[in-house]
């Protein structure tokens, strides 16, 4: 008798079953690496926005996904990233058009519509979402420190199955991620400002003024002296050795440019 005629068929549905968790298990882990990987190399919170919704549209097959980020007050909303269009930055919205994205950023609780063309709350744009085949849509919001900074905002078409908890629980877990990487992000640029947008522009400054401070004195060291300046009367070692001097000097003036 062959192998699998001995395992009883409610054995083979609790492996099935198994090898079904593991797999949904492998794509949260690859997902959630591919997005510490992508978000890793961003200090910029647009970038980070940008890298979140791509990766989640993506691996989801979504018809949208947008991360949208409030001001300090609260008052106003900014879709700062979106998947269907990469070009889209900072957009102020109308709270008016996403009632379920409002629900969200009043309540901080995550907001599930099952079956948005026939939800009351979209009755005004119910043609429009039946054209598109939307199907559920999804708002996660973004906490950081017990305030709401954003929201994460995923919808589906018809034709996808529908969300499941561990595809949820995904979703909870990107939407931390991404608000731990804009807070460093935030971190991140006020130290920028910080160091001011002069600080190259001062530090070539400090070097030039090295520079002619350096050629001064040796200038000066030479003044007394009768030697004719031809570099022609160089031999060829010496030429390179003068060369290497220079190189020499530009590496002072940069160490000295640095020090002040």
């Amino acid at each position: 008798m062959r192998t699998a005629e001995l395992v009883m068929p409610d054995e083979l549905e609790r492996l099935r079953e198994r090898l079904g968790l593991l797999e949904r298990e492998r794509k949260r882990l690859g997902l959630l690496v591919d997005l510490f990987r992508d978000i890793g190399a961003c200090h910029h919170y647009v970038d980070i926005a940008q890298a979140v919704t791509q990766r989640l549209g993506q691996s989801f097959g979504l018809d949208r996904c947008s991360v949208f980020l409030t001001e300090r007050d609260g008052g106003t909303v900014h879709l700062v990233a979106s998947y269907e269009d990469p070009t889209i930055r900072n957009h102020v919205v109308d709270l008016a058009r996403y009632p379920e994205l409002r629900r969200a950023l009043d309540t901080g609780q995550t907001v599930t519509v099952e079956d948005a063309p026939q939800d009351p709350a979209f009755a005004a744009v119910a043609d429009k979402l039946t054209a598109r085949r939307v199907k559920m849509i999804v708002v996660v919001p973004l906490v950081s420190k017990n305030a709401v900074i954003g929201a994460l905002f995923l919808r589906t078409l018809r034709e996808r199955p529908a969300i499941t908890e561990s595809e949820f629980e995904l979703c909870r877990q990107v939407a931390d991620l991404t608000t731990k990487a804009l807070r460093n992000a935030h971190r991140f640029e006020r130290l920028e400002v910080r160091k001011g947008p002069g600080t190259a522009y001062l530090r070539s400054e400090r070097e030039r003024a090295a520079l002619l401070a350096f050629l001064r004195r040796l200038l000066v060291a030479f003044t007394d002296r009768d030697a004719a300046w031809n570099e022609m009367m160089l031999a060829r070692t010496s030429a390179v050795e003068v060369d290497r001097l220079v190189d020499v000097a530009l590496t002072v003036l940069s160490q000295e440019a640095l020090t002040r």
